[in-house]
């Protein structure tokens, strides 16, 4: 070794003995990762007792991770939203955003939405009982919360990307087996009334949007079955399933949380937190179980056409028990009439407006269980293309859009179709006309030959491309 490089070196060794460090070329040991402080210091942190809360971010700050962010994150979205208007909350609320600067890097001051959309796209690595503080969180605007993050929390979602949606549990009160009506009774109803026509068993019932924008989950009976009718009106999307699953029927409630914008609901049994879009659980003691509920098939229509269609349906009553304006728009006008979103979601896509309804096509996944490839189809391409065939997805699909927009999906096999009249009928490629039902496609030449409906419902494009930004889009 030359003779300044071995001095060198052994002048950093003998600093490096003192120091209690290794030598120069020396490999150093990984420092020990800090433990995460106790969730009580996020809590602690936010006090209006000044001494705790300095105390509590010491503590916080001496083993800092950037996933601890969204403890501190919820809390400030929890103070702004119930009102804190006193000067002293405001100046905890003020230190608090600051502190939260200090660690990040980040200078987003009081804004949530910015805050969010900056740990979401982070890795995900949060607190390990992120899961409980968001209960107890919660717990402190309804104790009900609480029984959804029960100790150990079981997640296939981010945490942090669930949100408070205003309300208490069951705030939004869901309609339980609601009262019906023949529909030469519905005397409330326009023709032009939007409604959510379902067909179970050969029985059919209309869910008019203007009752159930208000409840956004009925519970009921249709035909033989038992079925959960869900409406997310944040994200636009109508879908009944069939309540029984693993072997029992389960009832399910409003939580009052969302996920990426999108209607949390839980079953009464587990209290475990179900997506309403996938109709799985995502938190909770159900996860990993397996179970999935059954999505049943829904067409977004009008009154008339579908008392058209079935005369001898059955609709939802006024009388619900409740006290609300049912009139045709009144529920979510505001939200409705622009594009702007309520509550921020963490990915966008430009393609489509927010709030363009695009239909939704539920594919069965592949023998081997790979997941099926996510399928979406815009509502207004449609109105051009009353017949389009869907070819590279098993099974092969056609779509059906009727005079009033409405889409029914079906299993379309060998058979190719080139037109429909916008009612009942539609034509193949050798001419031949078949009957547009509820359950399937029929041919008049041959009694046998019935193609089966296939599960779809509408979206808004924001609400479905924040959970499955893998989505093929049409067109």
């Amino acid at each position: 070794m030359p003779p300044l490089r071995a001095a060198i070196t052994s002048l950093a060794a003998a600093a490096a003995l003192w120091a209690g460090g290794p030598a120069l070329g020396q490999t150093p040991a990984p420092a020990a990762k800090p433990s995460p402080p106790d969730v009580d210091a996020f809590f602690d942190a936010a006090s209006l007792n000044r001494d705790r809360a300095q105390a509590a971010r010491a503590r916080i700050a001496a083993s800092w991770r950037d996933g601890y962010a969204s403890l501190l994150i919820d809390q400030l979205d929890i103070m702004q939203r119930t009102g804190f208007v006193s000067p002293q909350a405001w100046l905890q609320l003020a230190q608090l955003a600051q502190f939260l600067e200090q660690q990040t890097g980040q200078h987003f001051g009081a804004d949530i939405g910015a805050w969010r959309r900056w740990v979401w796209s982070l890795p995900y690595d949060p607190h390990p009982d992120y899961g409980a503080f968001k209960g107890r969180l919660y717990a402190r605007l309804d104790p009900r919360f609480a029984q959804f993050f029960r100790p150990p929390v079981a997640s296939s979602i981010r945490l942090d990307e669930i949100q408070w949606g205003g309300v208490e549990v069951n705030g939004i009160p869901p309609l339980d087996h609601p009262a019906h009506m023949a529909a030469g009774d519905a005397r409330y109803l326009a023709d032009s009334d939007i409604v959510f026509g379902v067909f179970v068993d050969g029985a059919a019932r209309a869910y008019p949007k203007r009752i159930l924008a208000w409840h956004e989950l009925a519970l009921d009976r249709l035909g033989d079955r038992e079925i959960t009718v869900v409406y997310c009106t944040l994200c636009g999307t109508v879908i009944p399933f069939d309540s029984r699953v693993g072997g029992e029927v389960r009832k399910f409630g409003t939580s009052g949380l969302l996920y990426e914008s999108n209607k949390l609901m839980f079953d009464a049994g587990t209290k475990s937190l179900w997506s309403s879009i996938s109709g799985t659980p995502v938190v909770g003691p159900l996860v990993g179980s397996g179970l999935s509920l059954t999505a049943l098939p829904v067409v977004t229509t009008n009154w008339g056409e579908w008392r058209r269609r079935h005369p001898d349906t059955t609709v939802l009553s006024l009388d619900t028990g409740y006290s609300r304006d049912y009139s045709e728009g009144a529920a979510y006008r505001a939200y409705f009439s622009t594009d702007a979103l309520m509550f921020d979601v963490s990915k966008h896509d430009a393609r489509l407006p927010n709030k363009a309804q695009v239909l939704v096509l539920r594919l069965a996944n592949a023998a081997d269980g790979t997941p099926a490839r996510p399928f979406a189809i815009s509502a207004e391409f449609l109105l051009g293309h009353t017949v389009f065939h869907v070819d590279d997805v098993t099974p092969k699909l056609v779509v059906i859009t009727d005079r009033t927009g409405a889409n029914r999906v079906y299993a379309s096999g060998r058979y190719r179709f080139s037109s429909t009249d916008g009612e009942d009928r539609v034509v193949d490629a050798q001419g031949r006309a078949w009957k547009v039902t509820e359950d399937s496609l029929d041919a008049t030449f041959d009694a046998s030959l019935k193609l089966p409906r296939v599960p779809a419902h509408r979206s808004f494009w924001f609400g479905w491309y924040a959970q499955h930004p893998d989505t093929e889009l049409v067109p």
